[in-house]
């Protein structure tokens, strides 16, 4: 039986089968699903949608509400006077909703491993000249969107501490979560959420042993760099852009940014030295985006920089990137991201395993090492936030010199124990 509620009579538990109007007042991608967490409902609440269809059997029935049949799966026609935007979210109403880090560690993971083979399997194809559809990327876009959306920091901080994915496909996924999740600090609206997450994931399709990837950021800052308008780097991003051109369906902004994620603000950038204006905003999130995921994960031999340090050397050479968007970055990201080592007050050091979107400066570390007993101790779950000034950090963790794993592998290892000890 289907029937049609207020958006403010909802509970927990129902099945939404439709939602009025367009989906441009909403903040899911899908109309049919069951409303099964917290942030689902506050979300849908919150947003400019006045009443949906629930399927009372899939789902709970236990507000009163009018019955009325339904022709297909057509929903009755919008109220007149439903506002045609809907109220931007904060930042700090998305963030109060979410679902804890380590809980989510395990579904982000989940969600990796099933769409790696999907993500090999369209770069591969376009190696192979062969087109791009973004129906194929749908659904690994929208397990990404629902990721950030129950937790902000998950799913990138988990790829962070993971060293078993290829590097370009962890590079891909990485920078998607990220568009995404700064799209949602940005309060940019759903459509665009989408393509921010879409061009995050395709915009170095074109990478490949002939044409070569991006070089690295610090290259770049310190003038290693040939004519761009002839480097092998800046054959990527021409090849990406006419695959996804030829594919027909991907939304004109995705296949912008493929082309553009290069420019720089000062012109400095490749392929057509764009400068101000010129450049388009999701451009300009993916300029950050993936000088931040090249800095930490590293590349051609290069060890990837402590998230926290690449944080502070992305700040000491931004001129080419956007301020106010960096701004709205490093709020998301934090500033010390989860997979940072940090050294606290005790002597101890400890990796960020979440973060406080109330107190940026307190997240909740993960104790490995004591400098007074110099030896491994036993990993400490530690709610900086929480401890009242028992504990403290007081700077990035050097581990140079210490008997420990590469810290590829001493993230992953501390990521399994801390899941573990949180009982996730």
């Amino acid at each position: 039986m289907l029937k049609r509620v207020e958006t403010s009579e909802l509970r927990l538990g129902m099945f939404i089968h439709k939602l009025e109007g367009s989906w441009f007042k909403h903040p899911f991608w899908k109309s049919k699903f069951l409303l099964e967490e917290m942030w689902m409902l506050e979300a849908l609440q919150g947003s400019a949608v006045e009443a949906v269809i629930i399927d009372t059997e899939r789902g709970l029935n236990n507000v009163p509400a009018r019955e009325f049949a339904v022709a297909g799966d057509v929903a009755p026609p919008p109220q007149r006077g439903m506002p045609l935007v809907p109220p931007r979210p904060t930042a700090n109403k998305f963030a109060a909703a979410r679902v804890a880090t380590a809980k989510e560690f395990g579904t982000a993971r989940k969600i990796a491993e099933r769409h790696s083979k999907l993500v090999s399997r369209v770069f591969l194809e376009a190696r192979l000249g062969r087109g791009i559809s973004a129906r194929t990327v749908d659904p690994l876009i929208d397990d990404i969107y629902a990721s950030v959306q129950r937790n902000l920091y998950a799913f990138n901080g988990l790829l962070r501490c993971r060293e078993d994915s290829e590097e370009t496909y962890r590079h891909a996924l990485a920078t998607s979560a990220l568009m995404i999740a700064l799209a949602r600090q940005m309060n940019l609206p759903a459509d665009a959420t989408r393509e921010a997450g879409m061009a995050g994931l395709l915009m170095d399709v074109g990478a490949s042993q002939e044409t070569g990837g991006p070089p690295h950021p610090e290259d770049v800052w310190a003038g290693a760099k040939t004519d761009l308008e002839t480097d092998a780097h800046c054959q990527h991003v021409l090849a990406g852009h006419a695959l996804l051109k030829a594919a027909g369906d991907i939304p004109d902004a995705v296949v912008k940014v493929c082309l553009r994620h290069h420019e720089r603000l000062d012109g400095s950038g490749y392929p057509h030295r764009l400068s101000g204006q010129e450049i388009d905003v999701l451009s300009r999130m993916a300029a950050i985006c993936d000088t931040y995921d090249l800095l930490v994960a590293g590349r051609e031999g290069r060890p990837g920089l402590d998230p926290a340090e690449a944080i502070r050397h992305m700040g000491e050479h931004c001129d080419g990137l956007d301020p106010a968007i960096m701004v709205d970055f490093l709020e998301m990201v934090g500033i010390y991201p989860i997979g940072a080592f940090v050294e606290l007050r005790s002597g101890r050091l400890a990796m960020v395993v979440d973060e406080d979107h109330t107190e940026r400066a307190l997240p909740t570390v993960f104790t490995f090492w004591s400098r007074p007993l110099e030896k491994k101790v036993k990993g400490e779950i530690i709610v900086l936030s929480q401890c009242y000034g028992a504990d403290e950090i007081v700077g990035i963790a050097q581990l140079g010199g210490l008997d420990l794993p590469p810290l590829g592998a001493l993230r992953q290892a501390l990521l399994a124990a801390y899941t573990r000890a949180a009982g996730a």
